[in-house]
């Protein structure tokens, strides 16, 4: 095998490893925003559990984050906002990403 291809095969390899951990970073994130849209709700620990899988399923519906955004604001109402929504997401990505970084 050539430089080339060593080098080649390892950024294949750096780009498969990154794409695993986003996709790992937004199902975390996922997961505890649909903890915090639970609380606000006043779920049970069971019923929270249960909509945090609703929350992660949702992020299937199309690219993006918005179908999240639409998911939780709905289930919400006026207790919250889009914007609110997205402040969190932000948050809880960062939170998520620093959370994989520990657990590596």
């Amino acid at each position: 095998m050539s430089t080339f291809d060593d080098r080649e095969n390892a950024f294949e390899n750096k780009f498969a490893h990154d794409a695993e951990m986003q996709f790992k970073a937004d199902a975390r994130r996922n997961k505890l925003l649909g903890l915090w849209a639970a609380k606000m709700m006043g779920k049970s620990e069971d019923d929270a559990n249960a909509y945090v899988k609703e929350v992660i399923k949702s992020d299937f519906e199309e690219a993006g984050h918005e179908d999240v955004v639409r998911k939780v604001a709905g289930d919400l109402g006026d207790k919250s906002n889009p914007d609110e929504i997205r402040t969190k997401m932000d948050e809880f990505l960062a939170t998520a990403k620093a959370q994989l970084m520990a657990e590596s």
